[in-house]
């Protein structure tokens, strides 16, 4: 009887053994275990990765210069005017301060019968390794913002609805395009002067 018991404890442990093998096995093919080899000689190599280390509120501003007259029912909805800004500053080598820029008014005429104004700088530390260096720029003035853009339009939302008025929910931001647009404008720039 008690060759039988360590005979059923030998082979439960052998079965414990096999099945952390297997586990172990099956995380370092599923990519939950250990690093992955990729394939080109160069296991060691850091496959690109950006990380979000932390996120801020640099700045916030929320003013409703009527109130309480402002809060008060209106035939028609007023005029919403959004302006958007990136900046990235470097802090290290790997690692960059991200700032996005919302400003948001709502008006009936422009600059006048102001019914709120909000202003959000929203910041972001970031991470940035193994990226080539000709996608630095698309990644800090696309990608980086794009990741931010939620909290910030959260934020906005918040402070409207928090100052009286209805959650403004600020649509999508393609940041591409306006990376793109900063780029051609900056390239006109250069043509300008280099021509004077």
């Amino acid at each position: 009887m008690l060759a039988n018991r360590h005979n059923s404890a030998a082979r439960a442990a052998a079965m414990d053994k096999e099945a952390s093998t297997m586990a172990d096995t099956e995380a370092t093919k599923e990519g939950n275990g250990g690093a992955q080899p990729t394939g080109n000689g160069n296991d060691k190599a850091a496959s690109p990765t950006l990380n979000i280390l932390t996120q801020y509120v640099k700045d916030l501003s929320f003013e409703s210069p009527a109130a309480p007259q402002s809060l008060r029912g209106r035939d028609k909805a007023p005029a919403i005017s959004i302006n958007v800004n990136v900046n990235a500053n470097p802090i290290s080598e790997k690692e960059f301060d991200v700032l996005l820029s919302l400003n948001a008014q709502a008006s009936f005429e422009k600059d006048k019968d102001v019914l709120f104004n909000i202003e959000l700088v929203y910041g972001g530390v970031f991470r940035i390794e193994g990226f080539p260096q000709e996608h630095m720029l698309p990644i800090l003035f696309v990608e980086c913002p794009r990741l931010l853009f939620p909290f910030a339009r959260q934020i906005i939302a918040e402070c409207s609805r928090n100052g009286g008025f209805p959650p403004l929910m600020i649509d999508p931001i393609d940041f591409g395009q306006m990376f793109q647009q900063r780029m051609a404008e900056e390239q006109a720039r250069q043509k300008v002067q280099a021509t004077t």
